[in-house]
């Protein structure tokens, strides 16, 4: 199990890139189905209350169009209604004649139910009459029939079914309104069927639903474009971040070479110009003791004590060679003393008046931060030998809130502008020592001198040795 997940994990891990392009499309994939479901949303809300709107003013328009037949109904008939009695049927058999005669369109007429359900008038539908319907529904189980003659007897009103066309004898929606003759206990009313008003309200939900897809097609296709240029400008900008890494690393590494070049040919010219004379020296002093032994000259001994002292001198230059590669007393005592004995070596070698000075608290930096610090101070004192024509130099390495600072000053006559620009060698190094411990590099150069100020930060200050034990800031780092 263990081993097919591993196998699992190495089929889908992603590279570097995978993951930036992942990054980049994954939110502005989410970014993009949340704004086309809002938009969709919101236009289909809006699109809802227009088209509620529109079916209103329809119906209202319907509604007042049954209300004015209803009125011209009356008119027809109230002369007779006004005049007759409630059981004068030559009035009403008169009344039900002018009805059954006012059809107008294709499918309006008017009826005329009893309070009873009995149906007196309906000439579009003739098998109606001289029946009784109370109880019928619609084929949604509307009431129609006992829900006319409620509104009629309540004084009058509108009522939604589903009836069939005289025309067509096809099931539709029809509003009717209907009021009441009282005195005759009779439902009068008419209806116009609104099967256009739904196909109209249709329409407009279609058109708006096809104006959403279009829109959602149309953010789809631009996210795809925008898709498609993110992979693009990836690929450019990861082949031209390659490019400018392979520089770089090829830079690099010229670098390295040279800094090893430089560092060997320092350590050759070392070897030659101290340890190789020093060494032939005793060669040619111990042979001459060698040939005065030979013949019994007292003088012997006084080559082999020179021969001696030329071994010392030999061993204690070694030691100098190595202690310039890697003092021992920076991994034993801290910077303060390696830093110490740096500048006390570097005065008495170039007579160069050199001071040195440390606030920071014992031991307080950790390993890296020492070793940086002390190449620098060890790059700036080289170059400021070589190049600078000081006649003072002053070191100064101090603690704070934000890590530690070594500050290098000297009275020579500046870095040239030109050689400021190109950024020599030691430079570099001394930059590229503060860049891997995130900290860094000052350098501030005129005709009066040259301070180089180095800072590491708080993360690479370990803390105190002792909890309560009193510190003394003047002791070295």
């Amino acid at each position: 199990m263990r081993g097919l997940w591993t196998r699992f994990r190495s089929v889908f891990q992603l590279s570097y890139g995978q993951k930036i392009f992942l990054l980049t499309t994954v939110p502005l994939i989410l970014a993009v189905a949340a704004i086309s479901l809002v938009v969709a949303n919101q236009s289909r809300q809006l699109s809802e209350t227009e088209i509620r709107e529109l079916e209103t003013q329809l119906l209202e328009a319907k509604k007042e169009e049954l209300k004015n037949y209803i009125a011209l109904a009356r008119t027809a008939i109230g002369a007779i209604y006004g005049n007759a009695a409630p059981d004068d049927e030559e009035a009403k058999l008169e009344v039900s004649q002018i009805l059954s005669g006012m059809i107008y369109g294709q499918d309006g007429f008017f009826f005329v139910y009893d309070y009873d359900g009995t149906n007196l008038v309906s000439p579009r539908q003739t098998f109606l009459i001289g029946k009784n319907w109370i109880g019928l529904s619609d084929i949604n189980g509307v009431p129609v029939v006992d829900e006319i003659i409620r509104i009629a007897r309540s004084g009058g009103g509108y009522h939604n079914f589903d009836w069939p066309k005289p025309s067509t004898r096809e099931t539709a929606r029809i509003v009717v309104y209907t009021t009441a003759l009282p005195d005759w206990k009779w439902a009068i009313g008419t209806g116009v069927y609104i099967d256009d008003v739904l196909k109209t309200v249709a329409s407009a939900r279609e058109k708006t639903e096809a104006r959403i897809r279009e829109t959602f097609l149309m953010i789809v296709m631009i996210t795809i474009g925008a898709l498609l240029s993110v992979t693009v400008f990836g690929l450019l900008l990861n082949l031209r971040e390659r490019r400018l890494a392979d520089g770089k690393l090829q830079a690099l590494t010229e670098r390295i070479l040279d800094t090893q070049e430089e560092e060997r040919g320092r350590v050759a010219r070392e070897l030659h110009d101290s340890i190789s004379q020093i060494l032939v020296g005793i060669r040619y002093t111990l042979e001459l003791a060698r040939r005065r032994v030979a013949s019994g000259d007292e003088r012997a001994k006084d080559n082999l004590d020179k021969g001696i002292d030329g071994l010392q001198g030999a061993i204690a230059e070694v030691r100098r060679i190595s202690a310039d590669l890697r003092p021992g007393v920076l991994d034993d005592l801290g910077l303060g003393p390696a830093l110490k004995a740096l500048v006390e070596e570097f005065s008495q070698r170039t007579g160069i008046k050199a001071d040195f000075e440390t606030v920071v608290f014992r031991n307080r930096l950790d390993k890296d931060a020492k070793i940086a610090l002390y190449r620098v101070a060890q790059e700036a004192l080289t170059n400021i030998e070589r190049h600078a024509e000081a006649s003072r130099v002053a070191i100064e390495v101090s603690g704070h809130r934000q890590g530690a600072t070594m500050r290098i000053q000297d009275d020579g006559k500046g870095i040239a502008p030109q050689a400021r620009n190109r950024g020599g060698l030691g430079l570099r190094n001394m930059q590229e020592r503060m860049d891997q411990l995130r900290g860094s590099l000052r350098v501030l150069s005129s005709e009066d001198g040259t301070v180089i100020e180095a800072s590491v930060p708080l993360s690479h200050m370990l803390p105190p040795e002792a909890r309560g034990k009193p510190t003394n800031p003047r002791k070295t780092a």
